[in-house]
């Protein structure tokens, strides 16, 4: 299978690959191109400027998440019918899994799509040093095509010609120049980029400006050209395993502003295992979804939105009934806040005996888990791995069954495992472990 595909990376964090990638989406699908969009990692916010930009799904390549041989196969099944692919990588180009070597970097993702790099670089402190840096990242690794660099930042003209003039001896083509531009910046908190859905119509002209910004100061028909130089892929494309069932079981699914976090085939694996999924906004919406036998809570921004969420009594008691009553419920990190009876000191769902706070602390990471007990999740000893972003604590941090025991390298415990409850601070991609939907849907149908 064949599709047309470039990696966007950068030397380090901060050299404006979200603005170049989600810049030359829009800009590729203003074209009339049908554009997949990609995020390398564990990133969720990130893929919601990429859906913005495309009107399709963004989807994540983790490798450290869901292991590489299932790289391509999801890339394929996101990119199903599409025009293009732009896949925005992480961190810097060879940066990965702390202690791993390659694994879960751009690199990697790069080498396993056989796709070309553009390489974003930000040029506002060097001129001739630049051909020095691409020089290094282009030579790094031979398995590794930079087929081209967008120069971030350029301050002028004559900044310009002297960037052009030293990488003229690097052997990497210039692609792009892209002078600085405030209005394309987006805002950041304590988390990273403020997410698309809390943003509104200033997301859409962002990304619109994003898009302008990239169409004016890159060679588009280049681009396209090195992303249709990519060879086709092997390998089969991901599927959602797909169950037989007469009853299709209503599970409600927390979304709006304060639940941003989730990964795109979560839905389609709920639905592959016989549900019916329906999303909700616990904002907004006084009662759970009709017919709910099952709740997903993923990961967002519940902090933020404390006073909202404690202020919809009904709803809370809607979720706290649904608990007690042994139906399924997954709840993940923001999900795991919300469950607990307070938030720093605004009641929540109160189905977990616990209280959250924020913290000037970030806890952030890729963790190896195993399940400890059985849940509607996993059967005991079910391994999976997760990634923990958070700058909250849960006191305690684990119930009296707890969902999993961690190696942070410390070895611990941490989650609730009762009743149908699963709740943890990590993040899981279900896609390595198709199992743990099925599981789920099955313990809807019959609790």
């Amino acid at each position: 299978m064949s599709v047309p595909r470039l990696v966007v990376a950068a030397p380090s964090s901060g050299s404006g690959k979200t603005t170049v990638a989600t810049g030359l989406m829009a800009a590729f699908a203003a074209r009339g191109l049908a554009v997949s969009p990609h995020k390398v990692g564990p990133d969720y916010i990130d893929p919601g400027y990429h859906a913005l930009a495309t009107g399709r799904p963004g989807r994540n390549l983790d490798a450290y998440l869901c292991g590489p041989e299932l790289l391509a196969p999801l890339f394929l099944h996101g990119s199903r019918g599409c025009d293009l692919a732009v896949v925005e990588g992480v961190m810097g180009l060879y940066d990965g899994a702390a202690g791993e070597g390659e694994l879960a970097s751009t690199a990697q993702v790069a080498k396993v799509l056989r796709a070309p790099v553009v390489l974003v670089v930000d040029a506002s402190s060097q001129s001739r040093s630049v051909a020095a840096l691409v020089h290094g990242f282009a030579s790094w690794d031979p398995e590794v095509r930079v087929g081209g660099v967008i120069l971030n930042k350029v301050g002028s003209e004559r900044h310009e010609s002297l960037l052009r003039e030293a990488l003229d001896s690097a052997g990497v083509p210039v692609l792009g120049v892209l002078r600085r531009a405030p209005q394309v910046d987006t805002p950041s908190r304590h988390l990273g980029l403020v997410p698309v859905a809390e943003r509104g119509t200033a997301a859409v002209e962002a990304v619109a400006a994003m898009g302008a910004q990239v169409a004016a100061g890159c060679d588009l028909e280049a681009l396209e050209a090195l992303a249709r130089g990519a060879g086709a892929l092997t390998d089969e494309p991901w599927e959602a395993p797909v169950a037989s069932v007469a009853e299709r079981p209503v599970v409600a699914v927390a979304g709006g502003p304060a639940f941003t976090f989730s990964y795109a085939e979560h839905p389609e694996l709920l639905t592959a295992a016989g549900a019916d999924v329906v999303t909700f906004d616990p904002l907004r919406d006084e009662r759970l979804p009709d017919g709910t036998r099952g709740l997903v809570v993923g990961g967002g921004f519940p902090e933020v939105y404390a006073a909202e969420l404690s202020g919809n009594e009904p709803l809370r008691k809607a979720i706290a009934e649904l608990a007690l009553s042994g139906a399924p419920v997954a709840a993940e990190c923001a999900g795991l806040l919300y469950l607990c009876r307070e938030l720093d000191g605004q009641p929540m769902c109160g189905v977990l005996d616990a209280t959250a706070r924020m913290t000037e602390r970030l806890t952030l990471g890729y963790r190896d888990a195993v399940a400890v007990g059985d849940s509607v999740l996993a059967p005991a000893g079910t391994r999976m791995r997760g990634h923990e972003f958070h700058r909250t604590v849960v006191e305690p941090g684990a119930g009296a069954a707890p969902a999993w025991g961690v190696r942070t390298p410390v070895r611990r415990v941490e989650g609730f495992v009762q009743g149908g409850v699963h709740a943890s601070y990590l993040h899981t991609h279900w896609a390595s472990v198709p199992g743990v939907a099925r599981r789920f849907v099955e313990r809807c149908r019959t609790s």
